[in-house]
């Protein structure tokens, strides 16, 4: 079984000959992908209303504190060898063909276009983990060996950038052209991933880590431009009841501390997925720590 280093307490939260459910507690400071504070998924009931929220949220995830959110930076990774620029390579020409067809890189950014392309790159940034996940739960049932700590953090990713698409869907409704342009993509991207993961997890992993870095390089020029009153609409209005359960947010917040949560969820995603690039895929999971023993 694997825990936070922090302290953390268990909780029953229902105890019947044939149901248990366990709870964790842990300090708001622990490393990502680590058990946090989700309740068990029998006894989650989807209310939308603030306080029934946390029931929802089934992934434990990282709450930051205000010196971890500014901490932030935009960084990269320099290809060390071919498969590292075929990797950073395809990420370019992938950003550089998406700002030109929907028309990010032209024009004044407003409201509408930056919540659009959010959505879009979100439906596509929840594909990898699950696909790597899911290719590594698959191997280990059939190998019928441990994973080694490495599926829990790809679905947590997964689930992460997921409720970030549920989040920004709060502020923006797609059409249905928008919602076939998903669809399209998903399909392409997932089948693509799915085969290359097959071939090189390493190659995937890097590609990935290149993807989150212009995920941050985007939310960080996001936040800029609300800083500087270039998306007034922005400025005081308050996050959705999601985000404002799921990052633990103050009542007070606003979309710019929405913003510097998910940069700095982003973040985390860019520098997992460049450790794990670097790693071999049977070296244990160093975001996980495995709980000591315990003598009688």
């Amino acid at each position: 079984m694997y825990r936070s280093s922090a302290v953390a307490r268990c909780v029953r939260l229902v105890s019947k000959p044939q149901y248990t459910a366990v709870r964790w507690f842990a300090n708001a400071g622990d490393k990502p992908f680590q058990p946090g504070g989700a309740p068990h998924p029998l006894f989650a009931k989807p209310h939308v209303p603030r306080e029934q929220w946390d029931g929802c949220v089934i992934m434990p995830h990282q709450i930051y504190s205000k010196e971890e959110l500014h901490q932030v930076t935009v960084t990269h990774e320099p290809p060390k060898d071919t498969m590292d620029q075929i990797a950073y390579a395809c990420v370019k020409v992938l950003r550089w063909g998406f700002d030109t067809f929907s028309g990010y890189r032209f024009g004044k950014l407003n409201e509408l276009k930056l919540l659009r392309r959010i959505i879009f790159l979100e439906t596509v940034a929840g594909v990898p983990g699950m696909v790597a996940g899911s290719v590594r739960h698959l191997k280990s049932l059939r190998t019928m060996k441990r994973d080694r700590g490495w599926i829990h953090s790809l679905v947590e990713e997964a689930e992460n950038e997921r409720m970030h698409m549920l989040t920004f869907m709060y502020l923006a409704k797609p059409g249905v052209i928008f919602r076939n342009c998903v669809t399209i993509a998903q399909f392409l991207f997932w089948n693509t991933f799915f085969l290359a993961y097959l071939i090189s997890p390493r190659f995937c992993h890097r590609f990935v880590g290149y993807l989150e870095e212009e995920a941050v390089r985007t939310y960080t020029h996001a936040i800029e431009a609300v800083e500087t009153g270039e998306l007034p609409l922005f400025t005081n209005i308050q996050p959705p009841e999601i985000a404002m359960a799921y990052w633990k947010l103050p009542p007070n917040a606003t979309i710019r501390d929405l913003l510097l949560n998910v940069r700095a969820d982003e973040a985390v995603h860019r520098d997992v997925n460049h450790t794990f690039s670097r790693i071999e895929p049977t070296d244990q999971n160093p975001f996980i720590v495995k709980e000591p023993s315990h003598k009688n």
